[in-house]
C-alpha cells in the first residue's frame, strides 16, 4: 500500500478531465473530483487536527447577502476558546492569504475512531458590547469555517431542483428564526467525522459534518457541564454573559473513497444548465461565423475581383473599403496606449488559458486552498515577458521610437491601476477590522515578486519585441488624411460598441452567474472544463464581432478602425459591470460602506481586466483581417 494513493490520484485526474469537459449526466457530475495532496492515513487513537478559518457571511433569512467582510476566528470580540499556548497559524499559500483565509489550530481534541460526548472547551465571559457585535453577525448570517484533514466542515442540505442531499460549506454562528425574541448563539457543536477504512490499521477522513446547537449550560467547578439543556444561549447586550463552549465527536464509517470525498461538496452546478449555457454560446458563434463566412466568401470575393479588374469603367464605380486604402494603415492617435492594451491583453490571455488547462487536468484542487489564485498570480507575473514583447513590437510597428517609454507604460500601466484599487480595497478592509485585509508582509512579498521577476521579464520582452522586424503595410499611406463622411448613427463609436459588446456578453452571461455565486457566496467552483470551452467561445465571438463591425466601418469609408476595434470588443466589459450592478440589487443587501467599496472595487478590477483582454483580442483579429484584405487587391 506504499504507493496506493498514486493510483487513486491518477484515477481522480481522469475523472477531473472527463467530468469537467463532458458531464453528460448527473451521474458523471457526482464522480467529478479534483485531486490535490496525497491522503493522510490515520491509526486508531491518532490525533486528528481540527483547524479554524475566518468567519464569513452567508445568505440571511431574506435570501440576501448583507456583508462581504470576513472576521478571524480568534478576533477578540468573539471570545472563542484558544488552545494552550495560543493558536498556531497554519502554512498557507500566497493566494490563500491574499483572498482572506486565516487558518489556525484549535482547542478541539479529536482522536481517530474515539467518540466523545459533551466535552468542555472553555468558559468565557462576553461583555455586552461584544455580545452586540456577535448578535449583529448572527443576524447577517455569518458562518463558522472549520477544516479537518483539508475537508471543510459542512451541514447537510437539500438541493431544490434535484431534491438531493449535498454538503453546504460552513455552519451557522447562530440562529435567528422567525418568532425568536433574540438571536441564539451556537456554543455546542456535534461533530460527525466520516472515515474510510483502507486496511485493518489505516483510516482516512472522507467527510466532516457539524450540527451546531445553542445551549445555556451552567458551569461550576464542582460539576461538569450538561449538554441536555434545551434552554438556548442568548447574548444580552446590557450585561456580561457567561458562555460554556462544548462539543461532541462521533466517528461514522463510510463507503466513500478518499479520491471521491469531495463529491458531496461539489453539488451546486447542474450540468444541464451548463450545457444550456454552452449551446447558447455555440449558437451565437455559429451565427456570427455564418455572417462572417458570407462576407468573406461572397461579398469580399466579389469586391476583390472587381477591384483587381482592368476595366476602367468598373474602377470608377468603386466605393467602400478600397477608397480608404491610403489611410487604413495610418497610425492611430495615442498609439502607445493602444500598444500597452495589446501587450497586457496577451499577458492576460496566456495567464487565463494556461490556468484553465492546469485546472481541467486536475492540478488545482479545492483541497489545496488558494491554489487557483496562486497559479493565476504567478502566471501573470511570468507572462510579463509576453506583455513587454507584444507591446513593444506593436509600438514599433506604429512608428514609435522610444523603447523606454513603452516599457515604462507597460510595466506601470495595468499593474499600477490594479495595485492602486487593491490598496483602496485593503484599506477599507483594515478600517472595518476584517481579517481579509492582506498583511503588510504579504503585500511586500507581492511587490518584491513584481520588482524581481515581472519587471525584468517585461523589460526583456520589450527589448526583443522592439528589435523584431515589423511587417510593412501592404499599401502605401497617404501623406494627407482623407476626409471621413458623415456616419449613420448605428456606426458611430458608442452605438456600434454597444451592439458588438452585447453579442459577446450573450455568450458568457450564464457562466458568469455561477462564477459570481461562487465568489460572493463562498461556494466551490469546479466545472473548469465548461469554463475552458466558454473561454474559447468568448475569444472566437469577440474576434468575429469585431471583424464584422470593422468591415462595416471600412465600407462606410471610416478608416479609424484601430481604437474602434478595441472599444467594440471591450464593450462587453460594460455589460459585465451592469450585470454586477444587477447582481448587487437582486442578491446582495450590503449594509456598510466598506462592503460597498469592496464589492464594486473588485467589479471595477474584473471589468478593467476583461476590457483589456477582449479589447486586445478584437484589435488583433481586426489587424489580421485588414492586412489580409488589403494585401489581396492591386493598388495603382
Amino acid at each position: 500500500m506504499k504507493f496506493g494513493w498514486l493510483s487513486e490520484r491518477w484515477r481522480a485526474v481522469s475523472l477531473s478531465v472527463a467530468g469537467g469537459l463532458f458531464m453528460m449526466s448527473q451521474h458523471t457530475a457526482e464522480a467529478f473530483y479534483l485531486p490535490g495532496l496525497a491522503p493522510h492515513d490515520y491509526k486508531i487513537g491518532e490525533k486528528v487536527d481540527l483547524q479554524v478559518n475566518s468567519l464569513t457571511p452567508s445568505l440571511t433569512a431574506e435570501n440576501k447577502l448583507e456583508s462581504v467582510l470576513s472576521y478571524g476566528f480568534y478576533d477578540e470580540r468573539f471570545h472563542f476558546c484558544s488552545p494552550p499556548g495560543g493558536p498556531k497559524a497554519a502554512h498557507e499559500s500566497l493566494g490563500s492569504i491574499l483572498f482572506g483565509d486565516r487558518i489556525y489550530g484549535s482547542a478541539f481534541n479529536l482522536e481517530m475512531l474515539k467518540d466523545s460526548s459533551c466535552q468542555m472547551l472553555c468558559v468565557q465571559k462576553i461583555p455586552g458590547n461584544d455580545a452586540a457585535f456577535i448578535n449583529d453577525k448572527i443576524m447577517k448570517g455569518y458562518n463558522y469555517n472549520w477544516l479537518i484533514d483539508g475537508l471543510p466542515a459542512a451541514t447537510v442540505k437539500i438541493e431544490d431542483r434535484l431534491q438531493k442531499e449535498f454538503y453546504s460549506l460552513g455552519f451557522e454562528l447562530g440562529s435567528n428564526a422567525l418568532g425568536q425574541l433574540m438571536p441564539h448563539f451556537h456554543n455546542h457543536y456535534d461533530i460527525t467525522v466520516q472515515y474510510h477504512t483502507v486496511d485493518s490499521v489505516h483510516h482516512r477522513v472522507v467527510g466532516v459534518l457539524v450540527t451546531p446547537q445553542s445551549k445555556h449550560s451552567v458551569y461550576s467547578k464542582d460539576t461538569t457541564p450538561s449538554c441536555d439543556t434545551t434552554e438556548p444561549m442568548n447574548l444580552h447586550e446590557d450585561k456580561d454573559n457567561e458562555v460554556v463552549f462544548t462539543y461532541s465527536v462521533k466517528w461514522e464509517k463510510s463507503e466513500k473513497s478518499w479520491a471521491t470525498r469531495w463529491d458531496s461538496y461539489l453539488h451546486a452546478m447542474d450540468p444541464k444548465i451548463h450545457w444550456f449555457s454552452l449551446i447558447n454560446s455555440v449558437v451565437i458563434v455559429v451565427f456570427l461565423s455564418a455572417m462572417l463566412g458570407l462576407i468573406l466568401v461572397r461579398t469580399l470575393h466579389k469586391d476583390i475581383a472587381r477591384y483587381n479588374a482592368d476595366d476602367a469603367e468598373d474602377l470608377q464605380e468603386d466605393f467602400g473599403w478600397k477608397l480608404v486604402h491610403g489611410d487604413v494603415f495610418r497610425p492611430p492617435q495615442r498609439f502607445e496606449y493602444l500598444s500597452v492594451i495589446v501587450g497586457s491583453g496577451f499577458q492576460l490571455f496566456w495567464m487565463v488559458l494556461i490556468t484553465l488547462v492546469i485546472a481541467i487536468l486536475g492540478f488545482l484542487s479545492p483541497s489545496s486552498r488558494g491554489s487557483l489564485s496562486t497559479a493565476m498570480l504567478m502566471l501573470y507575473i511570468l507572462f510579463g515577458f509576453s506583455a513587454g514583447y507584444n507591446a513593444a513590437h506593436q509600438y514599433h510597428s506604429f512608428g514609435g521610437t522610444s523603447l523606454r517609454r513603452i516599457i515604462v507604460l507597460t510595466t506601470l500601466g495595468v499593474p499600477g491601476i490594479c495595485c492602486l484599487l487593491l490598496v483602496i480595497i485593503n484599506l477599507c478592509l483594515m478600517a472595518a477590522n476584517s481579517s481579509a485585509a492582506a498583511p503588510a508582509g504579504t503585500l511586500l512579498g507581492v511587490i518584491a515578486l513584481w520588482f524581481v521577476i515581472s519587471i525584468p521579464l517585461t523589460v526583456a520582452g520589450g527589448y526583443f519585441g522592439y528589435r523584431r522586424k515589423t511587417a510593412d503595410p501592404p499599401v502605401r499611406v497617404n501623406q494627407i488624411p482623407r476626409q471621413i463622411p458623415d456616419q449613420p448613427w448605428y456606426l458611430r463609436t458608442i452605438p456600434s460598441a454597444l451592439m458588438g459588446g452585447v453579442l459577446t456578453f450573450g455568450a458568457i452571461f450564464i457562466e458568469l452567474y455561477f462564477i459570481m455565486n461562487s465568489i460572493w457566496f463562498h461556494k466551490v467552483y469546479y466545472v473548469f472544463g465548461f469554463l475552458f470551452l466558454v473561454f474559447i467561445i468568448l475569444i472566437l465571438t469577440t474576434a468575429e464581432v469585431t471583424v464584422l463591425l470593422t468591415y462595416f466601418h471600412l465600407c462606410a469609408e471610416d478608416y479609424r478602425w484601430h481604437w474602434r476595434s478595441v472599444y467594440t470588443a471591450g464593450a462587453s466589459a460594460f455589460y459585465v459591470f451592469l450585470y454586477g450592478v444587477l447582481f448587487y440589487f437582486s442578491r446582495l443587501q450590503l449594509a456598510s460602506y466598506a462592503s460597498l467599496v469592496i464589492y464594486f472595487g473588485w467589479m471595477i478590477i474584473v471589468c478593467l481586466l476583461f476590457f483589456i483582454l477582449t479589447g486586445a483580442t478584437g484589435f488583433v483579429a481586426s489587424n489580421f483581417f485588414v492586412r489580409r484584405i488589403y494585401s489581396a487587391i492591386k493598388i495603382d
